[in-house]
């Protein structure tokens, strides 16, 4: 889709507009992205390939350890939720996901010697349908004790919880006084449930007016929400946040620091331990090797970086 050169030359419709065409290009929607090298995108939503697979040599060990429905279709299926840039988005096609947890997921493929295909799904969807639908699911699932008793989780990153705010904040937004406030963020994330709800209760309990959550499938359409001023701020993960900033132009700003840093992990089914195994043990080869720091590298995001994956580590409740 072409964009007026006139839309262009005004900085406030320029971003409105970038991103409003990302989200009709993408269909599921997905955030617009940074301008930058390795695996970072331009400011129309494309990205480089920030990691290329084929330098994984298989390892037939660990392929060995496959379960025998894996071993025979050759292919690890990974859903994702492609609209939460740098993690996971789609490409300016509008169907090829990319994102830093693709090319784990890549990565993970190459190493076991498996065919990856990454499927765009709704986040809340994607546990419910490990097993039948999904080999895989990596999606910046954050591990909390409600997951881990659903699911097998292996941790591969470590994220907290980022805010923004439009610049210069207006509207004199505090973390510390969210009631009567209008705050977006991502259906099913830990921001809305337990932080935003948490304080919504506490709110309520004061007698002081309540907040205004807004909840959305995709993390574009709360960006693009705060970028145009329908809600007063947002909250999600501390990467995306950061990628957000960078894509918008300077309309927005961070507010406040990074808190509740905690794992995240790659989802399996929990009737299928061997292959929480299998992955645990891929991802430390790819930490050993070097490939997982040349990937979170490639987006810019080793502050996430984590030393020692483990499958099902405890969790913070």
């Amino acid at each position: 889709m072409q964009i007026s050169p006139s839309l262009l030359s005004n900085p406030a419709l320029k971003v409105a507009t970038v991103l409003a065409v990302s989200a009709l290009a993408l269909t599921a929607c997905t955030n617009a992205s940074e301008t930058g090298t390795g695996g970072a995108a331009t400011a129309s939503g494309s990205a480089a390939a920030s990691f290329d697979p084929s330098t994984i040599q298989k390892d037939d060990a660990l392929a060995a350890a496959l379960p025998e429905s894996i071993k025979a279709k050759g292919t690890l299926t990974v859903g994702s939720d492609t609209s939460y840039a740098p993690a996971e988005f789609l490409g300016t096609d509008g169907q090829t996901p990319v994102g830093y947890d693709v090319d784990i997921a890549k990565a993970i493929g190459a190493a076991l010697g498996l065919k990856v295909q990454v499927q765009t799904a709704e986040f809340t969807g994607i546990l419910p349908a490990l097993g039948p639908k999904y080999d895989l699911g990596i999606s910046s699932f954050t591990i909390n004790p409600e997951r881990l008793a659903a699911v097998n989780m292996v941790s591969y990153y470590q994220a907290g919880t980022g805010w923004a705010v439009q610049k210069g904040n207006p509207k004199k937004i505090s973390l510390d006084d969210l009631c009567g406030k209008s705050i977006g963020v991502q259906t099913g994330t830990i921001q809305e449930d337990p932080d935003l709800s948490d304080r919504n209760k506490k709110c309520i309990a004061e007698g002081k007016q309540p907040i205004n959550i807004v909840t959305l499938k995709t993390q574009t359409d709360i960006t693009t929400r705060l970028v145009n001023g329908s809600i007063d701020a947002m909250a999600a993960d501390s990467p995306i946040i950061g990628y957000a900033l960078t894509q918008t132009n300077g309309q927005i700003e961070k507010l406040g620091e990074v808190y509740d840093s905690a794992p995240q992990g790659i989802a399996v089914a929990k009737s299928d331990m061997a292959l929480a195994d299998v992955v645990q043990k891929t991802m430390t080869k790819l930490m050993e090797d070097g490939s997982y720091k040349k990937i979170l590298e490639g987006w810019g995001v080793t502050d996430g970086a984590i030393t020692k994956s483990e499958v099902n580590p405890a969790a913070a409740s």
